[in-house]
């Protein structure tokens, strides 16, 4: 199994730098969660359960799964649902990294972090 540095340093520059942020904006909206790669892609848990994965892509990055619908942030979510369970943020925008760790902390929520 890789680790979650390997997985983003297989990428473009532009998609690493990106993919970091990710993962910095998930962890500090996760602090007590743990790395691991789960169906090929970085996922965060929290005692032993899946939160949340982040994967790069040539054109987006995205965030798995989306949130059950939150009146405080689907407005802002809206935007960026892309089939069932899937939030995509293309590369060629400004990437919402506090929107990104609003979502990670919310589905820590969702899934019963302790």
């Amino acid at each position: 199994m890789r680790t979650v540095d390997e997985y983003i340093a297989g990428f473009a520059p532009v998609v690493q730098d990106v993919l970091a942020g990710m993962r910095a904006a998930i962890h500090a909206s996760v602090p007590d969660g743990t790395e691991t790669i789960s169906y090929d892609m970085p996922t965060i848990q929290v005692g032993g359960k899946s939160v949340v994965g982040f994967a790069g892509w040539k054109k987006h990055v995205s965030i798995y799964p989306s949130p059950a619908e939150d009146s405080d942030l689907e407005a802002q979510i809206a935007p960026y649902r892309s089939g069932r369970g899937t939030l995509k943020f293309p590369l060629d925008a400004p990437i919402p990294y506090d929107l990104i760790g609003q979502v990670a902390a919310l589905l820590a929520e969702q899934r019963g972090r302790s």
